[in-house]
């Protein structure tokens, strides 16, 4: 696992983000979308209904498997939901 630190901002390479979406049963398809582990035809969402790459992926929302872009627009949405 690797995560560099700059500017006050945490990124995760890839190998991370593989680790993170296992522990909710998710893996990346041959695309690199992500999807379901059990079903890998299954692609998972944004908010806004768009499927959502290995490279797009910022996060999980907590308490749910909302997925999060790691877009300007996706994140400004998240931060006005949180606050």
């Amino acid at each position: 696992m690797s995560r560099s630190l700059r500017e006050g901002v945490i990124s995760f390479d890839a190998d991370l983000k593989l680790e993170i979406l296992s522990c909710f049963s998710k893996t990346v398809d041959d695309s690199g979308y992500i999807v379901e582990c059990d079903d890998p035809d299954q692609r998972v969402l944004t908010p806004n209904g768009e499927d959502i790459t290995l490279d797009e992926f910022a996060g999980i929302r907590k308490g749910s498997e909302i997925f999060i872009k790691a877009d300007l627009p996706s994140l400004i949405e998240l931060l006005d939901m949180l606050g």
